[in-house]
C-alpha cells in the first residue's frame, strides 16, 4: 500500500514540477504516472551504469557531473514516455532538481509505514 500511495505523490509532485519548470509537458495524469515508472526504472538500471562509466568525471566535478547523469535519465524517460515532452537539455536539468528537491520534503511529509 505504501508503494502505491508514493507513486501517486511522485505523480502528483512531477505535474507540479511541470508547473514550475518551462519547457516541459506533460499530457494528462497517466502521462505523469508513466513518467514516474520510468525514471523509477531507469534510476534502478541505467543510472547506476552512467555512474560507473561517469566516475572520475564525478570525482573532478565534486558531485557535480551526477546532475547531468540526472537530467540524461530525464531526457530518456522523455523518449520512453509519450505524452512527455521536454524541450532541451537544462528543462530535463531543472526538472530533475526542482522534482528531487520535492521528493525530498515529500518524503519527509509523509511518513514511511516501516515496523520496529
Amino acid at each position: 500500500m505504501n508503494f502505491i500511495i508514493r507513486l501517486i505523490v511522485s505523480s502528483i509532485l512531477v505535474m507540479l514540477t511541470e508547473v514550475i519548470v518551462p519547457g516541459i509537458s506533460i499530457e494528462s495524469w497517466s502521462s505523469a504516472l508513466w513518467v514516474v515508472v520510468a525514471l523509477s526504472v531507469l534510476n534502478a538500471i541505467v543510472k547506476p551504469i552512467l555512474q560507473i562509466f561517469s566516475f572520475p568525471i564525478t570525482i573532478l566535478t565534486l558531485g557535480l557531473f551526477t546532475l547531468v547523469i540526472n537530467a540524461i535519465i530525464v531526457l530518456l524517460a522523455e523518449y520512453f514516455v509519450s505524452g512527455f515532452v521536454v524541450n532541451g537539455f537544462f528543462s530535463a536539468l531543472f526538472f530533475s532538481i526542482v522534482l528531487s528537491v520535492l521528493q525530498t520534503m515529500a518524503g519527509i511529509l509523509i511518513p514511511s509505514s516501516k515496523k520496529k
